[in-house]
């Protein structure tokens, strides 16, 4: 699997990443999604990878800057082509290795609570993330958790 640092301007991600607002609309009341648009993936704060086995599209990932030490990781998605083969484990490697690189001390994310949500949330707690209390911006929400994982 070829992981690279994506641009979100090609048609594929562009339709992906619509893809994935779209699926969080049917998951989710509109004031608990936290999902972004390819042009906030774009933000000089983001770095966004897509994940490609050969020439399709597997997964995305992005990391977003808080600050000098935090980074929130945002837009993980892996396509329903390529579910439980590993895609999402590759993807998350990759962004908690960019940011020990990056000298983070931690990384947290935000996530649904519904059950649809409960793979991600496995994967989370598989990679030492731990619940905690809202961060950054977020409030309190019963259709979200909250996670972090010191590095």
């Amino acid at each position: 699997m070829l992981i690279k640092i994506d641009n979100v301007t090609g048609h594929e991600v562009i339709s992906f990443v619509n893809e994935h607002l779209h699926s969080m609309t049917l998951k989710s009341p509109p004031e608990s999604i936290h999902a972004l648009d390819a042009e906030r993936l774009r933000g000089p704060e983001m770095t966004f990878w897509s994940a490609w086995e050969g020439n399709e599209l597997a997964g995305c990932g992005a990391l977003k800057e808080l600050d000098s030490r935090h980074g929130e990781i945002k837009s993980m998605r892996t396509s329903a082509s390529h579910l439980r083969k590993g895609v999402a484990k590759q993807i998350l490697q990759h962004i908690l290795e960019k940011a020990r690189e990056r000298g983070y001390e931690r990384v947290s994310l935000e996530t649904g609570s519904m059950a649809s949500f409960k793979p991600a949330r496995k994967l989370y707690e598989n990679f030492g993330f731990q619940y905690c209390e809202p961060f950054a911006d977020y409030v309190e929400d019963p259709n979200s958790v909250f996670m972090t994982k010191k590095l």
